[in-house]
């Protein structure tokens, strides 16, 4: 008689990196998604594995490459049928700290678990069916047993892909950036560092941490949408084509400022192709419109009106946030 073996996955905890513990940042897990050695293992092999793609072309690292932070160096990514978007892909990183669990620019998407269903069948990218999708994973050498050892089942469906995409999403983890060392007291700053440190932290120069954060939030963003005077009328209306609320028209998620030296191009539209354009921006280029956030305080002037050098400042403090570990992470590449 065969023994019965019950399901038995292995728990994998998330490695957490000290400033976040330090600050009591909890990370935020399904409890019907736990990360699993084994979970985290399919979801790595479906992220890089173009077979969700109709034509077999184009994977979820096709637009979120591990040596650009998760994103994507052109300005709009190409679909399977060469057809380009009109947003800049987000970079994936910290993730799982994402509180009010709402992804994408403008916040479509109410869990990671929901926003890896949506690329497979969008006819701008993967142009697929998860009918056709499943099928192909089913009629794989590979996935039934790999899937039977991430969930205890062989029968693959879309949501068991989406949950496994989703756990090796949620180790994607970036916290070991100069600053970072800094802060824990591994290294020192350079003068121009600091002094961009204080910039991005005065309220009548740079006036950049209330929606990015300081030294408390490791994260660097709010994650809060906030329309920051790109446009005086909107092609894109962002959280408002989501929410119906004209008061939304124009707003996008505040994007984490860490791993800036690996993720141009920037902003929702990716119309800024260096730091130095999103700087002088904020600067002296803000637009004024009807929904435009009140932590824009300088909008009547245009900007704040940085001089030359605390535009060179502020830059390097902001390429301190970058993490070459993270890029270069060899849990994070392609599996072998």
């Amino acid at each position: 008689m065969e023994t019965y073996v019950p399901y038995t996955p292995t728990e994998l905890p998330l490695e957490i990196p000290k400033l976040f513990s330090d600050n009591l940042i909890q990370p935020v897990i399904p409890f019907n998604n736990p990360q699993t050695v084994e979970g985290v293992a399919l979801g790595r092999k479906l992220f890089f594995d173009p077979i969700l793609s109709a034509n077999g072309t184009q994977s979820c690292a096709s637009c979120h490459s591990p040596e650009n932070s998760f994103t994507d160096s052109d300005r709009f990514s190409e679909g399977i049928d060469g057809i380009s978007g009109s947003r800049n892909s987000m970079p994936l990183f910290n993730l799982v700290w994402n509180y009010d669990e709402k992804f994408n620019w403008d916040g479509s998407a109410f869990s990671l678990e929901n926003q890896a269903f949506e690329p497979v069948t969008n006819p701008i990218e993967m142009h697929n069916t998860w009918s056709s999708a499943v099928s192909s994973l089913q009629n794989h050498s590979e996935y039934p047993e790999l899937f039977e050892q991430a969930f205890g089942t062989s029968t693959i469906d879309s949501v068991l892909v989406t949950k496994a995409i989703a756990q090796f999403e949620r180790t994607l983890i970036s916290g070991n950036s100069r600053f970072d060392k800094y802060l824990n007291g591994e290294i020192s700053l350079t003068d121009s560092e600091l002094s961009g440190f204080d910039i991005f932290m005065d309220e009548t120069r740079g006036d950049c941490f209330h929606c990015h954060g300081n030294v408390n939030n490791p994260l660097w963003t709010d994650n809060v949408f906030h329309n920051n005077g790109l446009d005086a009328t909107f092609t894109d209306l962002g959280l408002g084509q989501v929410t119906g609320d004209p008061a939304d028209n124009g707003k996008f998620k505040s994007p984490s400022l860490r791993n800036l030296k690996f993720t141009a191009p920037y902003m929702h539209d990716g119309r800024f192709e260096t730091l130095e354009e999103v700087i002088n921006h904020y600067s002296e280029g803000l637009v004024n419109s009807p929904t435009i956030d009140p932590l824009m305080k300088a909008i009547n002037d245009g900007g704040v009106q940085l001089t030359e050098s605390d535009k060179s400042d502020l830059k390097a403090f902001l390429l301190s946030l970058s993490d070459d570990e993270f890029v270069n992470n060899p849990n994070f590449q392609a599996p072998n």
